[in-house]
């Protein structure tokens, strides 16, 4: 996330012309976008970054549900 953030940022500078980043090539931003590109499409496929988040997320909503109905049992 934080390398589209900077891709946006980029373009940003150099559409309006700002300080040094108007001297800067659209190529090195095109570049960003490129490596950003290959980055979600194939390296975090290859090494299960993608599904690690997932499971992440599955994984704190199981402790959730499981923290509920304990909390549940105790109030009986």
């Amino acid at each position: 996330m934080p390398v589209i953030l900077l891709i946006a940022a980029l373009v940003g500078l150099r559409y309006f012309e700002v300080w040094r980043f108007a001297e800067l090539s659209w190529w090195w931003i095109i570049g960003l976008m490129f490596v950003a590109f290959l980055w979600f499409e194939f390296v975090e496929k290859i090494f299960g970054l993608d599904k690690k988040k997932a499971h992440n997320v599955d994984e704190e909503r199981r402790k959730a549900r499981i923290k509920e109905a304990f909390d549940k049992a105790n109030k009986r």
